[in-house]
């Protein structure tokens, strides 16, 4: 089995970070293939740059079937809150998850409620209205962020660390949140600290998407087609793909 692990941003030690985390989740056999976008921001903190990483993410995987044929088994779109996973899903044959529903869907099995810890205050609203596109958010207790950017989770790995466990902390001790979500793919790998200092379940949403992703191949299931995700009807496309 092959799945194709896209970062959205174009952080290279980003997506080494996240294809690492995403390996570790494997199962045997499985192979991991991370990938950057061609183009974009550096780090994904707002809805232009979440619009901008989406065409950026269906670019590049193109680009990666064009290069390589279609010898991969699903899609992981490793942005948290970020738009782009129905266009991939129109795209694609194969599954296409985005980690923030899988992390979602997963914390919604080992508790009632869930919190999410993100990064900055503006990413939340980005957050809570794909947890509600996606229908999980009623399960929701809280959407707390940190206060540090994307890139912060890299350069102060302890100050992160200190930070997301103290949002994490208040989330069950105030808002009632039986589980807590790591809200950004740069926090993959943080979920012992998390959970050793609030003895709830943690979920990291690369690891998640990865495990669902495996299963759903295992089942011989992929999404529908019939109508929402039907695949795009041909037509000329000016300047697509982007290179």
């Amino acid at each position: 089995m092959k799945i194709l692990v896209v970062n959205v941003n174009t952080t290279e030690a980003m997506t080494s970070m996240i294809g690492a985390r995403a390996a570790s989740a494997a199962a045997k056999g499985t192979e991991i293939v991370p990938l950057t976008p061609f183009f974009g921001a550096e780090s994904v903190e707002g809805n232009f740059e979440s619009y901008l990483a989406a065409v950026a993410v269906m670019d590049r995987v193109v680009a990666y079937r064009e290069e390589c044929g279609d010898d991969f088994h699903a899609v992981i779109l490793a942005g948290f809150g970020e738009h782009g996973r129905e266009g991939l899903q129109e795209l694609l044959d194969v599954p296409v998850l985005d980690i923030t529903e899988a992390a979602a869907h997963v914390a919604c099995l080992v508790g009632r409620t869930y919190s999410v810890v993100t990064t900055l205050d503006r990413t939340v609203p980005l957050i809570e209205g794909r947890l509600l596109l996606a229908g999980l958010h009623t399960q929701c207790a809280s959407v707390r962020a940190s206060g540090l950017s994307v890139l912060d989770l890299d350069k102060s790995p302890d100050l992160a660390i200190d930070s997301i466990v103290t949002q994490a902390e208040h989330a069950v001790e105030l808002d009632g949140a039986e589980a807590i979500i790591l809200g950004c793919g740069g926090m993959a790998g943080l979920d012992e600290a998390v959970r050793e200092a609030t003895a709830v379940p943690v979920v990291d949403g690369v690891a998640a998407a990865v495990k669902l992703a495996e299963s759903l191949v295992s089942l011989g299931l992929s999404t529908s087609k019939v109508r929402t995700y039907a695949t795009p009807r041909p037509k000329h496309l000016r300047g697509w793909p982007l290179r």
